[in-house]
């Protein structure tokens, strides 16, 4: 078993998407760990603004397993990879941090073809990715900067940036 950090948004019908998936992890993996979800401009684009938030869970999958199950869910809610890398999206879900683990672009026999997982995930420099983790997980150390989620989220250069609470996805489970 290993503890997998996620991040979830959602630009297009994000409430109904994002409740979807929170209750797909929780069908699959018991327990979830979820934050608010949170309203954030849209980053690398100019489109709606994106619900955002994080999880986390305990998986019996390893990483490449888990995005691969992760990927399935995403294309389930009509996820279409064709497109610009930023871009609206009905779902998107990441895997932040898998434990510990570091890893640099690297695939795995078996897995999707022309797979790469990074861990951790660039996009922790972000308010989106990193406000929600932070909440639930403080004192998670980030594997390549030795610092926990809290003091990374209290010298963030986006602590400014807008981002209002949206509903809880822990409320009428």
């Amino acid at each position: 078993m290993g503890k997998a950090y996620l991040s979830l948004g959602s630009n297009q019908q994000p409430e109904a998407n994002l409740r979807s998936a929170f209750a797909a992890l929780r069908a699959r993996f018991g327990d979830v760990i979820a934050s608010v979800v949170y309203r954030f401009p849209a980053v690398g684009f100019d489109g709606p603004d994106f619900l955002n938030a994080a999880a986390v869970i305990e998986s019996d999958l390893d990483p490449f397993a888990l995005n691969d199950w992760l990927h399935a869910l995403e294309d389930a809610h009509g996820r279409d990879r064709s497109g610009p890398r930023f871009g609206d999206r009905p779902l998107d879900i990441d895997i932040v941090f898998y434990d510990d683990l570091v890893l640099e672009g690297t695939g795995q026999p078996g897995s999707s073809p022309g797979q790469a997982l990074q861990l951790p995930r660039d996009e922790l420099k972000h308010a989106f990715v990193l406000k929600p983790l932070a909440e639930i997980a403080p004192d998670f150390v980030d594997p390549r900067s030795g610092r926990a989620l809290a003091a990374l989220w209290a010298g963030s250069s986006e602590r400014d940036v807008p981002s209002v609470p949206a509903f809880d996805p822990n409320v009428g489970e």
